[in-house]
């Protein structure tokens, strides 16, 4: 331990601010993915930017890697410091700066949670839409660029970012927008910071767009024979110009494992789960025609909710899909998520869904289909290298297949350390490009080094 370094911090932002405890190191040495842990140095709780830049100052100092680390809910290894060094914690910066309702604005610290904040605002007939599943941080969100199940209505978190003020390695303050719905000046550095997983500046206030919440909604889920009738229904259903909220895909062997860890009776098919938002008069009618265009693609089983409670229980198949995968008793599972063009989708789904089928291993694909984002997930048996190579080889396969037809090896989970292999594959030239953006802005490699790229 490094006394004089735990010093430093304390006497700068207070003892009560920094932990070398073993709870501590130990949280701060993961996230959701399955990639090795590593424990910091120090976790520190920041509660002001003046802070932060403290912390900066003394990394700089004592030669130490920063890691930002929001609700350690990522999938693929962004919080995790490889490095060691210190880790910034950002649950005590959970406050809302400003809230201009007119404006439809919100400033926030990067602590607090999608739910906090929608908890906050909904009273106002307003809220934050993008929902990745987990109540993830609003920092962690913008620096993954996350999306979730409501991307094909409302985008990512690009799409809902006016402003961020940024503290750079160097310890200098920028902001990178305004509160302004848009703008043509000068370069799109919120574009930039949005997606850049900490790599080149840590965001201490972020300025949101904001939305009306709908006044009716409408719930529905139908199945079929194939996969790929499913996505080629959902590909209609886009064409078609219909506002969907939810468009969800959810193979058959998913539904398998969430009726039997569940103990629940839904039917075992592919299936679509699918929500439509609006005027009472719209929602009805965009549900109405969903179901003939679905109905003329072979779906079955069309099944729609009156009530809030129906609503929740015909999505409980979705919402319970990852964990009834994940927590099977000595398995371990990988899994990732890739983004294709629409026309892409349906061979992409069937693609992924048969290389599952020839390893043998139980695993299902689910996803936001409405947007081309689709996700895999296999389970092993961590002792068996055979698995979990073959495990391996299925995420490898997806993404270099939906970088081949014009896709991404990721569409909402970040590239951290699990995708930083297919980043020259999908980038190019364009990649010393992004490696230049580093240097300049944190030339020593500071701010959560070996992620992105190395």
């Amino acid at each position: 331990m490094n006394t004089s370094l735990i010093n430093q911090l304390t006497e700068s932002v207070g003892t009560d601010k920094v932990s070398i405890s073993e709870g501590d190191l130990y949280r701060h040495s993961r996230d959701e993915s399955s990639h090795p842990p590593v424990e910091p140095d120090v976790v520190v709780y920041p509660e002001s930017k003046e802070e932060i830049i403290e912390i900066l100052r003394i990394a700089r100092e004592n030669d130490l890697p920063v890691t930002p680390f929001g609700a350690g809910s990522g999938l693929d290894g962004h919080a995790i410091p490889i490095n060691k060094g210190i880790s910034i914690n950002f649950e005590r910066m959970n406050k809302i700066l400003s809230f201009n309702p007119e404006d439809l604005t919100v400033t926030v610290q990067p602590g607090i949670t999608r739910k906090q904040l929608n908890k906050s605002i909904n009273r106002h007939g307003l809220q934050f839409p993008v929902d990745p599943g987990a109540d993830a941080s609003i920092g962690g969100m913008t620096a993954t660029n996350a999306s979730g199940t409501t991307a094909v209505r409302y985008g990512s978190m690009r799409d809902q970012v006016l402003n961020l003020e940024v503290i750079l390695a160097d310890g200098s303050v920028i902001n990178t927008g305004s509160r302004a719905k848009k703008s043509s000046s000068g370069y799109n550095l919120n574009g930039l910071f949005v997606g850049s997983e900490g790599t080149l500046g840590i965001m201490t206030a972020i300025t949101l767009k904001l939305h009306g919440i709908p006044e009716h909604t409408v719930t529905a889920r139908c199945t079929f024979k194939t996969p790929k009738a499913c996505a080629e229904a959902a590909q209609s259903i886009l064409m078609s110009g219909i506002q969907v909220l939810r468009m969800e895909l959810v193979d058959a062997d998913s539904i398998r494992q969430v009726n039997l860890t569940g103990e629940h009776s839904f039917p075992e098919a592919h299936s679509l789960f699918l929500e439509f938002s609006g005027t009472v008069a719209s929602a009805e009618e965009d549900a109405n025609l969903t179901k003939e265009l679905v109905l003329e693609h072979g779906g079955e089983n069309w099944e729609r909710a009156d009530s809030a409670a129906e609503s929740n229980e015909l999505w409980r198949a979705r919402h319970e899909l990852a964990y009834s995968f994940r927590h099977i008793k000595g398995m371990a599972n990988s899994g990732g998520d890739v983004c294709v063009p629409i026309s892409q989708l349906a061979d992409m789904v069937v693609y992924a869904r048969k290389l599952i089928d020839e390893s043998g291993l139980l695993g299902g694909v689910f996803g936001h289909v409405g947007d081309g984002n689709f996700h895999t997930l296999v389970v092993y048996d961590p002792g068996e290298s055979k698995q979990a190579s073959a495990s391996a080889r299925i995420n490898d396969l997806v993404a270099r297949k939906a970088i081949e037809v014009g896709g991404t090896c990721s569409g909402e989970h970040g590239v951290g350390l699990g995708k930083m292999k297919y980043q020259e594959l999908e980038h190019g030239a364009a990649l010393s490009v992004m490696k230049s953006i580093k240097q300049l802005l944190d030339p020593e490699n500071r701010l959560n080094p070996g992620k992105i790229f190395s």
